[in-house]
């Protein structure tokens, strides 16, 4: 059944939602763990992905390794910055994997298990859900990718995120197979119910505004700090509503190709410190984190 447009949403009856640890706002922190799971000649598709550090100049059916390469860095390099970073400032994320990307490289989603973060499901490919044209074969990608995750890194993934839209069924096959939440959402700043005569699946939004991607748009941040600076000002805003009893998520979207780079590090690093500076005030946390503690407070 397709998803019904809903403009009402809680409207002014929100839930007043205390995270675990006293704070009104919860901050997730998500990395893109994509790479090599990608459109590319090189895995056999008719043509190269053109989403990236540049646009691909090679025509479909010409191998591009200009654009593998963009890629290819974040697994490289980018991965272990953000490890790093992360165990240096005592935070745990969710790491969204493609089930491509784990079979090429299991050993990498088992150390970012093995650091505390945690795995979801973006995806077979690095494609939008949309595009496939039944629910069977859907179903069976979603449930591949799971598996594979779950081998490598001995840790069954409970969320769900596909690049760019779902399908018209996607939501209900996660609910058949007992996923905990979906994330293809970017209409709210709380988790929310979506129901359906399928059951019911808990929904936490996602952000593409505070999300490192914008470095790729040309219209989007350059410098390291017109992202950092725009998610202090997200972060400012919720924590100045929180002190007026409104509760809220925030999404940080972050990708190894991206912000891996040394530069667009430095946006990453200060935004560490700015949620260092607001504890108390904000709970970073994963996204299963979150959604059991909704769960338990706001069924």
């Amino acid at each position: 059944m397709p998803i019904e447009r809903d403009l009402r949403g809680y409207g002014r009856a929100r839930p007043g939602i205390v995270w675990p640890n006293g704070a009104r706002v919860a901050v997730s922190l998500v990395v893109n763990f994509e790479e090599g799971a990608e459109l590319a000649i090189e895995q056999g598709d008719a043509e190269t992905e053109r989403y990236g550090e540049v646009a691909s100049t090679s025509p479909p059916g010409v191998r591009d390794l200009v654009q593998e390469q963009v890629f290819d860095y974040g697994m490289r390099a980018g991965l272990w910055r953000f490890l790093d970073a992360f165990t240096e400032a005592k935070v745990r994320s969710t790491f969204m994997m493609c089930g491509r990307t784990v079979e090429r490289v299991p050993e990498l989603a088992r150390a970012v298990v093995e650091a505390g973060h945690e795995p979801a499901v973006h995806g077979w490919r690095w494609l939008p859900h949309t595009l496939y044209g039944d629910a069977g074969t859907e179903r069976r990608d979603i449930e591949r990718t799971r598996d594979v995750i779950a081998r490598a890194t001995g840790v069954t993934p409970v969320g769900f995120m596909s690049r760019g839209s779902q399908s018209a069924w996607t939501r209900d096959l996660l609910t058949e197979l007992g996923f905990a939440y979906d994330s293809n959402a970017l209409d709210d700043d709380l988790p929310y119910w979506s129901r359906s005569p399928r059951g019911s699946m808990l929904v936490l939004p996602y952000g593409f505004d505070t999300n490192d991607m914008k470095f790729f748009h040309p219209n989007g941040f350059v410098q390291p700090e017109d992202f950092s600076n725009y998610v202090s000002a997200a972060l400012g805003t919720l924590v100045e509503e929180a002190e007026r009893g409104r509760s809220a998520m925030l999404s940080i979207g972050l990708h190894l190709r991206i912000c891996g780079r040394p530069a667009r590090f430095r946006a990453v690093k200060t935004i560490l410190a700015e949620l260092a500076r607001l504890e108390g005030r904000v709970w970073v946390a994963t996204r299963a984190d979150i959604a059991a503690h909704f769960r338990e407070v706001a069924r």
